[in-house]
C-alpha cells in the first residue's frame, strides 16, 4: 500500500478526534446550564480526557505494536464513538468522567497509530508529513464549529453529542482499515543537493526503554510540559475567558473556528520550517512569539474583540507546532523504529499540563476572579521553553555505549 494512502486515512482519523478536545468549550456553558455544574467542575472533564489521551499513549503503542494497528484502531473508533455520544445523556457529573475518559483512550489509540505513519513511513520528509497529520488534529475542529453551533442551537447538546459522535467514530474505523502498520518502508533516495545539515539525524535504534535511560529524553520531556501548558489553557478556556472580557458569544464562536485553523495551519508550517532551520532554531522563534501571545491576551483581549482573536489566533498558531516538532525531534534523536511507543512517553506530557491548564485553572478563576495568573504564569514557562531549546542545540546525540549496564544487558537478551 502507497505511503500517501497510509498519510491520507491517518489524516482523516486525526480529524475525527479533533472535536473531542478542541469543540469541548462549546459545550462547557450547556453542561453547565443541563446539570448545575460549576465551571471547574465541568473542566475537570477535559482534564480527565486529555489524561487518558496522553497516559494512555504508552500502553497503546505497545499494543498496536504487539497486535494488529487496523484492528486497534478500529476498536478505538468504536470507544471514541460510544465516549462522546453517551456524554450528552449524563445525569451525574462522574458519568460524564467516565464516558469522556472512554473517548480519551480511543484517541490516545488514534493519534499513536497516525503519528506512528508520519515517523515510520516519512523519514525523508518527517516534518511535512507529521505536520500534515497533527494539522489534522489541530483543524479539524474548524470543520465542523459551524454545524456544532446550529446544532447546539437548534437541537440541544444531547443529540449534538449523538450525532457527531456516531459520525466520527463510523469514519474512524473507516480510516483505519487503510493504516497498515505491516511491512517496511521502501528507501527514499534523496538527492544530495536536497539533504538538509541542520537537522541532525540519530543513525542508531533505540527502544522505549533505552530511550527512558538518557538526559535528551527528560530534557524533551521538560520542554514540552511547559510548552503545553499555555495552549490547553486557551483551548480549555476561551469560551469562559472571552465570557469574562465581556465579548459577545459571535466573537467567542469566531476566535474558535480561526484558533482551530491557525493550529492546524501552525503545525503544518513549522514542521515545513524545521525541516529546513532544524528543530532546535524553529522552537526558539516559535516559542518566543507564543511566550509573547499570551501575555497579549491579557494585555489587549479584554473589551477588544479584534485584539482578543488575534493574540487567541497566535496562540494557537504559535503551539500546535508543539506536537510536530517534538515528535520529530524524537525521531530524530532516538530513530523512528517503534515511533508511536517511544512518542507515547513524551505525549504523556499533554496529561499532566491539562491538569494545570483545565481544572487547576478554572479554580485559580473562580477563587481571584482573573485569569491573569495562569496566562502570565504559561508565559513565563513558554520562555523558559525557548532558553531550554537553545541548550538543545548543544546536546549531543544520544549514543548506545553510554547507557547504563543495566540497560545494555536487557539489549543483548533482546
Amino acid at each position: 500500500m502507497s505511503r500517501w494512502v497510509r498519510l491520507v486515512a491517518a489524516v482523516v482519523a486525526m480529524i475525527q478526534i479533533a472535536n473531542l478536545q478542541y469543540a469541548w468549550t462549546l459545550f462547557v456553558q450547556p453542561l453547565r446550564d443541563a446539570n448545575g455544574w460549576s465551571l471547574s467542575e465541568v473542566q475537570w472533564g477535559l482534564t480527565v480526557f486529555i489524561a487518558l489521551e496522553t497516559w494512555a499513549m504508552p500502553p497503546g503503542g505497545l499494543l498496536i505494536d504487539r497486535f494488529s494497528k487496523r484492528m486497534m484502531m478500529s476498536l478505538a473508533g468504536v470507544m471514541c464513538a460510544i465516549g462522546w455520544a453517551g456524554i450528552g445523556w449524563t445525569t451525574t457529573i462522574w458519568q460524564m468522567y467516565a464516558l469522556y475518559a472512554l473517548a480519551g483512550f480511543g484517541a490516545a489509540i488514534v493519534y499513536c497509530g497516525s503519528i506512528g505513519v508520519a515517523l515510520k513511513w516519512f523519514p525523508d520528509r518527517r516534518g511535512f508529513a507529521a505536520g500534515i497529520i497533527a494539522a489534522g488534529f489541530g483543524s479539524g475542529s474548524a470543520l465542523f464549529i459551524p454545524f456544532l453551533r446550529y446544532m447546539l442551537q437548534n437541537w440541544g447538546h444531547q443529540t449534538t453529542f449523538l450525532v457527531t459522535g456516531l459520525i466520527q467514530g463510523t469514519l474512524i474505523v473507516i480510516a483505519a482499515q487503510f493504516i497498515s502498520g505491516e511491512g517496511a518502508p521502501a528507501p527514499v533516495v534523496t538527492p544530495a543537493a536536497a539533504v538538509n545539515d541542520s537537522v541532525r539525524r540519530q543513525h542508531q535504534e533505540f527502544t522505549p526503554g533505552e530511550m527512558l535511560h538518557t538526559m535528551q529524553f527528560y530534557w524533551l520531556y521538560a520542554m514540552m510540559l511547559m510548552m503545553g501548558i499555555g495552549g490547553l489553557l486557551a483551548t480549555a478556556q476561551v469560551a469562559p475567558v472571552g465570557k469574562s472580557f465581556g465579548l459577545s458569544g459571535n466573537i467567542v464562536a469566531l476566535s474558535v473556528t480561526i484558533n482551530s485553523i491557525c493550529n492546524g495551519a501552525g503545525r503544518f508550517f513549522w514542521g515545513m520550517v524545521s525541516d529546513r532551520i532544524g528543530r532546535e532554531l524553529t522552537m526558539v522563534i516559535a516559542f518566543l512569539i507564543q511566550s509573547a501571545s499570551l501575555v497579549g491576551v491579557m494585555a489587549l483581549g479584554p473589551n477588544n474583540g479584534t485584539l482578543f482573536v488575534i493574540m487567541m489566533a497566535l496562540v494557537f498558531f504559535t503551539w500546535g507546532e508543539v506536537y510536530v516538532l517534538f515528535p520529530s525531534a524524537l525521531a530524530d534523536f532516538f530513530g523512528a523504529r517503534n515511533a508511536g511507543s517511544k512518542y507515547s512517553f513524551l505525549y504523556s506530557t499533554k496529561g499532566v499540563a491539562s491538569i494545570i491548564a483545565g481544572g487547576l485553572a478554572a479554580t485559580l478563576f473562580e477563587s481571584s476572579g482573573s485569569w491573569g495568573p495562569a496566562f502570565y504564569g504559561s508565559a513565563a514557562l513558554a520562555l523558559v521553553s525557548t532558553g531550554m531549546a537553545l541548550g538543545l542545540m548543544k546536546l549531543p546525540l544520544p549514543s548506545k555505549k553510554d547507557l547504563p549496564a543495566t540497560s545494555a544487558t536487557a539489549v543483548v537478551h533482546q
